[in-house]
């Protein structure tokens, strides 16, 4: 099969590789995925450049826990009737050496999903760690049916699920965005209002939730908490999957006096009953109409690099897939 593999972590033009491997097979539990789009997400392009300083997991990695295609062989266990469906697959390559940068990619069958007919193949590339990711963090509080959810930086790939998800199980969604024109991207995911980022945020989050915000979705931790504090509710919630500063302050006396909850997400450890619930959650804001994620460019494999390079820096907003 074709693939792209580094052996080494550093920049993408200089370790990236496009060849030839041997096609994998899948053994018992595990089905064959023959790979037509492969989501490229923040964490893989960290995971290349070695962001986290944990070095080479595995002596050869292909890139991408993210994408979709079709079902073209199983392992022992599975049904053979998941051959020739429409997937989309998430984790190809947490714990694991062979992402979904390749003509075939293997993976377990509970992380491989059934794609809802009306969604092409590149968006479902796009749908595995954003949308678990959000899932997560919107629910891990407990229910937010009639509750009121912020969620910061609701344009962002993880926002924007979060809003529509948070919109899908009955929440009142409060959305924030840096710019005008990213408004819109949260308005579309279905948040009920969305705010600017700017001095004036939370006078107007406490006009917009005067009885303060039962949970917060965050993205930026290190930036936002005194924002977050200022605004939650008493026994309010804040699930953070990203922050801004790997070692933010945190004001502790004013998260006690409101008996606040934190929650750090982690896509890759989220409980795997979490993500299967997930994946069911994101088929269904699907199949009643959200149009998921915006992608801002598609790639060829052999463009691999060029790919992580937007990634890295991008021109515009919304996701980018690699075609296989």
């Amino acid at each position: 099969m074709k693939a792209a593999w580094y052996e080494k972590q550093g920049p993408a033009r200089d370790v990236l590789i496009v060849g030839d491997m041997v096609d994998p097979q899948p053994t018992t539990g595990e089905v064959r995925i023959r790979v037509a789009a492969s989501g490229v997400n923040p964490g893989d392009v960290k995971k290349r450049e070695d962001a986290f300083g944990i070095g080479m997991a595995y002596p050869r990695v292909i890139p991408h826990s993210d994408g979709a295609g079709t079902v073209d062989e199983v392992g022992d266990g599975v049904s053979r009737e998941w051959l020739g469906r429409r997937v989309w697959c998430y984790g190809a390559q947490s714990y694991r050496p062979f992402g979904t940068a390749a003509e075939y990619t293997v993976l377990p069958l509970p992380q491989v999903v059934p794609l809802p007919a009306n969604v092409t193949i590149d968006q479902g590339a796009c749908l595995g760690i954003p949308g678990i990711t959000a899932h997560r963090a919107v629910h891990v509080a407990g229910p937010v049916e009639g509750r009121t959810v912020l969620v910061q930086g609701g344009a962002g790939a993880v926002g924007a699920c979060a809003v529509q998800l948070g919109h899908q199980a009955g929440a009142r969604v409060i959305a924030t965005c840096r710019s005008e024109s990213d408004k819109e991207i949260a308005f579309r995911a279905g948040a009920d209002e969305v705010l600017l980022t700017d001095e004036k945020l939370v006078e107007r989050l406490k006009v917009a939730a005067p009885g303060g915000v039962h949970h917060i979705v965050e993205v930026a931790f290190g930036a936002n908490i005194k924002t977050d504090i200022a605004v939650l509710a008493q026994g309010g919630s804040i699930a953070t999957y990203a922050t801004n500063v790997p070692a933010p302050e945190i004001p502790v006396w004013q998260l006690v006096f409101i008996n606040a909850r934190l929650f750090f997400i982690g896509s890759d450890d989220i409980p795997a009953e979490a993500k299967m619930e997930a994946a069911r959650a994101i088929n269904q804001a699907l199949e009643a109409g959200w149009q998921g994620l915006d992608i801002a460019e598609r790639f060829s494999l052999d463009e691999i690099a060029k790919a992580h390079e937007f990634v890295e820096h991008p021109t515009k907003p919304g996701r980018v897939v690699v075609m296989v």
